[in-house]
């Protein structure tokens, strides 16, 4: 309704002279800071505030989602939203309308203001969190506020990025000057420290009884005789939800992938939920569980997790495809979960949905995954550093380190980790490649084929052969999710589509792929078919 209204932002005003009073010095700075601002945004600003107090869903949602990005992208692209006083000077000064302003107020800054946020503006938005969650956590009783859910879901969700790129930028020493380093070091030691981090996550978490909540609904009971009373609100209960894909987020940052799945333990994983109604929560939970399965070696589970989300953004990228705001983060976390799919299908070749191998062969995946199967580990290397996430340190640089940029430890470090894993397992597409044309090969002949040496004695040969049919058996053979809550579960299982003995200096192969059962098939998809159209009949009737 307030984008048609026009005004003139060359306009001049002229203002008295400050007199003295203290009254009428506040009604000068009142109306100096308000004359500043566009009407069309002034308007916005009271009614989003009235909104908010007085819980109407809708029109908060609308305004979030709508109102919000159309004005920064028409009045404020490369600058940033009104400050805090000339907003508090027409909302008349709402303390809990100001904390969620200046949360947007930061957000934006971080996202569209050339070269960032400045140190001060990182630290008043690090404080303006904390008197966030000072509101809510420390209240006696449940505040009264609502916020739609996918504020709730951005909300956590960049307090984690801006932890991420506080860390990143601590890091990087050498572009600083001695007045930054000073106050980095000294003034603000403790903001957007990893303790505090994982404390407020932690504490939204608990006051939500999110995890009974969850663990109760899996068995088929009524979460709200659990929920507590703090939890029976839908604010503190999806905030609670969201806070623990948030911790997700954090271990991966920190590479502790076993924490990571560990805190999503009463999160069934592999299946839908009534939590999962928000795209951009669920395609980054994927990424991050998928990611951190594919550095545990759990290469099965990492592959159904990316297949089943990539499925799901398929069939429903229409829906959000118009959201400008999730659109780019959801686009970019696609591309590089294809990404992981092709190094998780060279170090674990498996079949997948056909839809999938369509993109895969679409965007050219297909030349990329045959040289990284021919061993190329630069291209191993090129698709992990796109794809994987910024890594972070918990720690910032001690006082006395050289001022140099320490950014990329924390990803040259995850980097050589994966690489070493990659190097170990690069002879096994060629071995595999060679055992699905035998079903029995002497130990010897195939040795001759794989040993590059052609000097090397024949025993060394055969050694570093049974070397590397150890390693096959050995990587081949790892944990896949079965059942239960904890994604942590699961069995040992062989992922390879041959098995193999060795008897008398000769490898006895066995091909174990099971043919498909194309009549099952055809059966699931006439089921639903026929229940597509009943429901289709009932809604006409």
């Amino acid at each position: 309704m307030y984008a048609n209204e026009e005004y003139n932002e060359d306009y001049i005003y002229e203002y008295d002279a400050h007199t003295g009073d203290p009254h009428l010095d506040m009604e000068y700075e009142r109306s100096y800071f308000t004359s500043k601002m566009p009407d069309v945004v002034k308007k916005f600003l009271q009614y989003f505030r009235e909104a908010i107090n007085e819980g109407v869903i809708y029109d908060i949602q609308n305004m979030y989602e709508t109102t919000f990005p159309k004005f920064s992208e028409q009045h404020f692209d490369k600058r940033a939203w009104p400050e805090e006083q000339e907003v508090a000077a027409i909302v008349e000064d709402d303390p809990v309308f100001m904390i969620l302003y200046k949360e947007l107020y930061y957000r934006h800054i971080h996202a569209r203001i050339p070269g960032g946020p400045s140190l001060d503006q990182r630290v008043s938005s690090f404080l303006n969190y904390c008197d966030f969650f000072n509101l809510i956590l420390s209240s006696e009783s449940p505040v009264s506020l609502e916020l739609p859910d996918i504020w709730l879901w951005e909300l956590v969700d960049e307090f984690v990025y801006q932890f991420q790129n506080f860390a990143q930028y601590r890091a990087r020493l050498t572009d600083k000057s001695e007045e930054e380093m000073e106050q980095l070091l000294n003034n603000n030691s403790k903001v957007w420290n990893i303790l505090c981090i994982l404390n407020v996550l932690h504490s939204l978490v608990d006051m939500s009884n999110i995890k009974a909540q969850l663990e109760v609904s899996a068995a088929g009971g009524d979460p709200e005789t659990v929920a507590g009373e703090f939890g029976r609100h839908s604010f503190y209960k999806m905030l609670g939800y969201f806070s623990l894909v948030g911790l997700l987020r954090v271990h991966s940052l920190l590479g502790d992938y076993y924490q990571a799945i560990k805190v999503l333990e009463p999160i069934e994983i592999h299946k839908k939920s009534q939590y999962t109604h928000i795209p951009a929560c669920q395609i980054s939970t994927s990424y991050y569980v998928g990611f951190a399965y594919m550095m545990m070696r759990r290469y099965s589970d990492a592959i159904r997790t990316f297949c089943s989300i990539l499925l799901y953004i398929q069939r429903t990228k229409q829906l959000y495809s118009s959201r400008s705001y999730q659109n780019d983060q959801i686009n970019k976390q696609t591309e590089q979960m294809y990404h992981l799919l092709a190094i998780c299908l060279v170090l674990h070749p498996q079949c997948i949905d056909e839809s999938i191998q369509q993109v895969l062969r679409e965007k050219n995946y297909h030349d990329n995954m045959y040289k990284m199967q021919c061993g190329d580990l630069e291209v191993f290397k090129h698709f992990y550093t796109y794809a994987c996430p910024k890594f972070v340190s918990p720690c910032p640089p001690p006082p006395d380190a050289p001022m140099e940029d320490y950014v990329k430890d924390p990803m040259d470090h995850q980097i050589a980790v994966f690489m070493d894993e990659v190097r170990q397992q690069q002879e096994l597409p060629t071995i595999r490649s060679y055992l699905k044309l035998y079903t029995t090969l002497p130990l010897a002949k195939l040795a001759s084929f794989m040993d590059q040496n052609r000097e090397d004695p024949e025993e060394r040969k055969i050694a570093n052969l049974l070397i590397h049919l150890l390693c096959f058996k050995h990587k081949m053979k790892n944990i896949v999710w079965t059942k239960g809550s904890s994604g942590l579960e699961g069995k040992f299982k062989s992922g390879s589509e041959l098995d193999f003995f060795i008897d008398n200096q000769m490898i006895h192969i066995a091909d174990t792929k099971v043919s498909h059962r194309y009549g099952d098939f055809f059966i699931r998809k006439i089921l639903k078919f026929e229940d597509l159209n009943r429901r289709l009949h009932q809604i006409k009737t």
